[in-house]
């Protein structure tokens, strides 16, 4: 018989005044334990420093069942997979590239030179990080707009080499799956690995020096894109080596609600992140017990429809999902502050005046027409969010994560004059004489 207990788990904060730390200690979150799965995955980031691609088929064997024949796919499979993409697959991808491409461009910082003092200029040019490599998973779920969210930017920014990991499939023998290689191939990405997991992360971060093929892999300056927690834990092993954009764990929605909220939608919407992983979060924050009810409701009504059912009763019943009732939105927005949601919708009246007020989120989609699966696919913004609270330090990817910003320092000797009492007698106090000594010494007669 099928399980008739609610989906969602609730916490009453209505009558509860809580410090921040108590606040976020009170709500949902999926466990992500990125150490433990370091330990597990440690030896195998080694033997790849070590030993390279024989490392990597090693590992692929052991935890993807094949060893691939290629570990560096052959351009002629990265072409027959473009030539045999369904057409309308291919105008979706075409069309949500053009949206996140025109938004990245719009966020390209220029070179920019202020002056100090006359004479005296600080200036900070952009520098695009010269050879990246982008993760693409290959697990629940097939995901090319993953490689749209990672390859637009990266040349928007303009990096000069782009590398690109996805797990080899045994049903395309060896190969990443299709429909990834025949993004790669639309977006003119042609160095692509049938490697995946905590092996990919290190392949990326030491290259090799010889795939196979006769010829070496150069390793890379910077890691970027989303993965499993073994993913993440590999991130963290080769961090140093290498720069990395994020340790991302499970996905996470949270949806700041009132009564005027369509309880249709927010059950939707929290199918939609559920559907990801029996780890992802999906959490209602409502002053609305009503809402909170009708939402139960509908989930009662969608969840049997949808095609991972299974998977989502996990997820919507796990410690990590639940509702959140407060007593107002004021309470709604700290608690949500508190979460910093890598998916945050709100769907309250007034939304646009209530979102401008968060500070704490990797995206925040406002208003009932802007589901969290619009920026998943064609809104034009990046779905490779922060994530387990992250988002309190650290944003989403995008073009600025693959540019480095420069500072260019230019003083003629007149503006260095008038810097120079202020820079010795700090170097004086620092008890750096030396650090004075080289400006004085340009005043010498």
């Amino acid at each position: 018989m099928p399980d008739s207990a609610p989906f969602l788990a609730v916490t009453d904060l209505r009558a509860r005044t809580l410090t921040a730390a108590e606040l976020t200690a009170a709500l949902p979150r999926a466990e992500l334990d990125v150490e433990a799965a370091a330990a597990a995955v440690r030896p195998v980031v080694e033997d790849v420093a070590a030993r390279g691609a024989a490392a990597v088929l090693d590992a692929s064997e052991r935890f993807d069942g094949i060893r691939p024949e290629h570990l560096r796919v052959p351009q002629a499979a990265l072409q027959r997979a473009l030539d045999e993409l369904d057409p309308a697959i291919r105008a979706a991808l075409e069309e949500s590239a053009a949206r996140v491409r025109r938004v990245d461009a719009a966020q390209v910082r220029p070179a920019e030179s202020i002056e100090v003092v006359p004479g005296g200029t600080v200036g900070q040019r952009w520098v695009p990080v010269r050879r990246v490599g982008l993760y693409v998973p290959g697990g629940r779920a097939v995901l090319p707009s993953s490689v749209v969210m990672n390859v637009v930017p990266a040349q928007v920014a303009g990096v000069e080499q782009i590398v690109l990991a996805s797990p080899p499939q045994k049903e395309f023998g060896g190969l990443p799956h299709p429909t990834i290689l025949a993004a790669c191939a639309l977006l003119g990405v042609t160095e692509v690995l049938a490697v995946g997991g905590a092996q990919a992360i290190a392949l990326l971060a030491h290259g090799a020096e010889d795939l196979g093929d006769g010829e070496a892999l150069a390793g890379v300056d910077l890691v970027t894109g989303p993965g499993n927690v073994y993913v993440a834990a590999a991130k963290r092993l080769v961090r140093g080596t290498v720069g990395i954009d994020a340790e991302a764990g499970p996905t996470e929605i949270a949806i700041l609600a009132d009564a005027t909220a369509d309880p249709a939608f927010v059950a939707a919407d929290l199918i939609s992140q559920a559907e990801h992983d029996p780890l992802a979060a999906s959490v209602l924050v409502t002053d609305s017990p009503e809402l909170a009810t009708a939402v139960e409701t509908e989930l009662a009504t969608q969840v049997p429809q949808a095609l991972h059912r299974e998977r989502i009763e996990q997820a919507l019943r796990g410690r990590q999902s639940g509702v959140v009732l407060v007593a107002d939105l004021d309470q709604g927005l700290a608690v949500v502050d508190a979460y910093g949601a890598e998916h945050l919708e709100i769907q309250t009246a007034g939304a646009a005046e209530i979102a401008a007020r968060v500070t704490n989120a990797g995206a925040v989609f406002v208003g009932p027409h802007s589901p969290v699966s619009l920026g998943d696919y064609a809104a034009g913004s990046n779905h490779v969010l922060p994530t387990g609270g992250s988002s309190r330090f650290n944003g989403g990817l995008g073009v600025q994560t693959f540019l480095r910003g420069i500072h260019v320092v230019h003083y003629d000797r007149a503006a260095l004059a008038g810097a120079r009492a202020a820079a010795t007698t700090l170097a004086s106090a620092e008890g750096l004489p030396s650090h004075g000594s080289a400006i004085d010494l340009r005043f010498a007669d």
